[in-house]
């Protein structure tokens, strides 16, 4: 086969893996056609990666089945490995690996002299962008892990004098740079990328750190966007289409994923990633909340839900922690094995990724349509007779509605408040990540079960059978 023939085949391939990525995105979009269109979109890959193989540009495939190799055994066993409770962290490095693939694969590339074979000015630029947004993504999707896996060094928010004019300075500097690369003389080309690298990399540091964990959905949403504009300059630095395609659809759906959890956070993207938040004084303190705080056991709470007609579930992080989500699932049947109604109150932001919930419950089983977005369910929790609060903190907490002070003022919640009685599951009296009090937990209608998550579960599913 002739290079021009097997270069059409080449193109053809990539096409037709580019309609399965489209198509993979589209199923996913819905939980009934999910894991066809991730099929779909792995299908897509495959057909794009054994395409690529065929180029006559690889002269030798020793060194990519060792990657093979080495890829699928550590990919194998972090899926088999990972807790679900640390799937977000899990996603947070994925897109700091393809953003610092991007930045290997351009200069790599820089290095080979090949880097401008097509067109020397738009193929320097790309290689440029990919230095600049794979590095920012790198760093940054460590923090992120790293205020996701509540690593000490990372927990709490820090932030330097003049942050934001210090990072102004820094991509002032990247881009400058890159114009002297773009422009400069190709003998120092090298050590302008691995400059502007370096520079990106503290970057994208200094961007991630200040940043609350309550806010580190948007910011994995962000990062996922970053590494597939990475991926799509790299996909002009090496002439290929299929990368500039798959980046150019992984950078577009993370930057609406972004937006979608900012307006539910009612919160500006800009101020997410440069509105250092710091609380004033809330109007009232923890022991002021508490005061009235009551406390309830697994049989007190069977006699509650003995005959109910509606029941909702608000779960949380807490519920991930305590892998509750299959004993949440059997207190829904019995209950409606009794003649109840259940649903579960889903909030955008609930958990440490987009998602978050919504992968745990699947996981259980429950059925997709008993699952309601907080937009859903806020007009009707006023009818709701018990509502079960499992593991959420901050996303039913009335301070976002009640104090401007809060760092969470004006972050639309579930009204859980609003139902006839509630029923908070939690160990303690522990603030939640944005760490400020919950003056639910002291409500009137409000009922504490202080317990892991898991066993108080079981244990009033003992309980409501023993009745």
């Amino acid at each position: 086969m002739n290079t021009t023939t097997l270069n059409v085949l080449v193109q053809l391939c990539y096409v037709l893996a580019a309609v399965l990525f489209i198509f993979g995105l589209k199923m996913m979009s819905h939980p009934r056609t999910a894991v066809r269109g991730n099929l779909c979109g792995s299908l897509g890959m495959l057909i794009a990666i054994v395409a690529t193989l065929w180029l006559h540009e690889v002269v030798t495939y020793e060194y990519i089945l060792v990657g093979v190799l080495i890829g699928s055994i550590a990919g194998a066993w972090l899926a088999l490995k990972v807790p679900m409770t640390a799937m977000p962290q899990m996603v947070g490095l994925l897109n700091g690996f393809g953003g610092g693939a991007s930045v290997l694969v351009a200069g790599a590339e820089l290095l080979r002299g090949g880097v401008g074979e097509i067109n020397p000015y738009v193929a320097m630029v790309a290689t440029a962008v990919s230095g600049i947004i794979g590095a920012v993504t790198f760093w940054g999707s460590l923090v992120a892990f790293g205020k996701l896996q509540e690593l000490k060094m990372f927990k709490k928010p820090v932030s330097l004098p003049g942050q934001q004019a210090i990072n102004v300075v820094l991509l002032i500097l990247a881009v400058l740079l890159a114009g002297w690369m773009v422009a400069g003389e190709p003998a120092h080309a090298a050590w302008t990328y691995l400059a502007i690298v370096v520079i990106a990399s503290v970057l994208g540091v200094f961007l991630v750190n200040p940043i609350g964990g309550a806010d580190m959905p948007v910011v994995i949403a962000l990062l996922n966007s970053y590494s597939g504009l990475a991926a799509c300059a790299t996909g002009f630095v090496i002439n290929n289409s299929v990368l500039i395609i798959a980046g150019s659809l992984v950078g577009a759906s993370g930057i609406i994923l972004s937006n979608i959890m900012c307006k539910a956070m009612n919160r500006s993207l800009t101020n997410v990633l440069f509105g250092v938040m710091e609380a004033g004084s809330l109007a009232g303190s923890a022991d002021e909340f508490y005061a009235t705080v009551r406390s309830t056991t697994a049989d007190d709470i069977a006699m509650l839900l003995d005959g109910v007609q509606r029941v909702v579930f608000v779960p949380g992080y807490g519920m991930a922690v305590a892998q509750a989500q299959h004993a949440v699932r059997d207190l829904g049947k019995i209950i409606e094995e009794r003649g109840g109604t259940v649903e579960y109150a889903i909030h955008p932001v609930a958990g440490r990724m987009p998602g978050h919930m919504n992968v745990l419950l699947a996981e259980a089983d429950v059925d997709y349509e008993q699952l309601k977005e907080m937009d859903q369910i806020n007009p009707t929790m006023e009818t709701v007779d018990v509502a079960i609060v499992i593991g959420a903190n901050d996303v039913v907490n009335p301070l976002a509605k009640t104090d401007p002070n809060s760092p969470i003022a004006g972050m639309p919640i579930i009204d859980v408040d609003k139902a006839r009685t509630v029923v908070v599951i939690k160990r303690s009296l522990s603030p939640g990540f944005a760490g400020i009090p919950n003056p639910l937990f002291g409500a009137p209608n409000t009922l504490m079960f202080f317990a892991d998550g898991q066993k108080a579960v079981l244990d009033i599913v003992r309980a409501v059978k023993e009745l």
